[in-house]
């Protein structure tokens, strides 16, 4: 006799401007015992010293993309890449269905009552169709800018720049299902993480007992 098939997790997008917090928002949920998959982690990990991708990443650009530790000199290849679209169109064949596939796998595989994806560049990368609801970490743009330039330093016109590559702030609120306001404080970000947790957690039970 056939097992009924195990739901699908429930899956929450989380995504935001630079500078706005999801690292900090992503960790809120961690710390309630939520598994994380993000988006930056699997690239990562994809270009780790030995891998093919990076093998071929080499054979593609040469070896002064390397580090003498061996690691991929990420500044350098951004530079290569930025200003020639065929170069770029070259590397995201290459990593993006390798990226796709990982993060579908650690999806699958997460074991919390939920579990959040993070994923920076979610909407511009049209991944929405791999998430149920969409979280999405707000702060209005001027400190949006302030927190970057203390976080990574570099110039207001580099910042300024990355920004208006994103999807504007209008269009990223308009596909969110929920919001966190990341300009309040501390305790005030938590209380809503809190709420949003135990949200999260009925849809999530509403699913395992085959509700839609």
């Amino acid at each position: 006799m056939n097992q009924p098939a195990t739901p699908k997790p429930l899956v929450i997008g989380l995504t935001g401007g630079i500078g706005s917090g999801k690292t900090t928002v992503a960790n809120g949920f961690a710390a309630l015992g939520i598994e994380l998959v993000d988006a930056d982690q699997v690239a990562r990990a994809l270009v780790e010293p030995g891998s093919a991708a990076l093998q071929q990443i080499v054979a593609h650009f040469g070896e002064e993309l390397l580090q003498t530790d061996g690691q991929l000199d990420r500044a350098a290849l951004r530079a290569r890449v930025f200003s020639h679209p065929a170069e770029k169109d070259w590397l995201n064949q290459l990593l993006h269905p390798l990226i796709r596939t990982e993060m579908q796998r650690q999806l699958l595989a997460a074991r919390s009552p939920y579990v959040l994806f993070v994923a920076p560049l979610l909407l511009e990368n049209k991944l929405q169709d791999r998430i149920d609801r969409l979280l999405v970490v707000d702060i209005p743009q001027p400190l949006q800018l302030q927190r970057t330039l203390q976080r990574d330093g570099g110039s207001e016109q580099q910042i300024a720049a990355i920004m208006a590559a994103q999807i504007s702030r209008e269009q990223r609120l308009a596909a969110a299902d929920d919001i966190i306001d990341n300009s309040a404080e501390p305790e005030q970000l938590s209380a809503r993480i809190a709420q949003l947790h135990q949200k999260y957690l009925q849809l999530a039970n509403q699913r395992a007992n085959g509700k839609p």
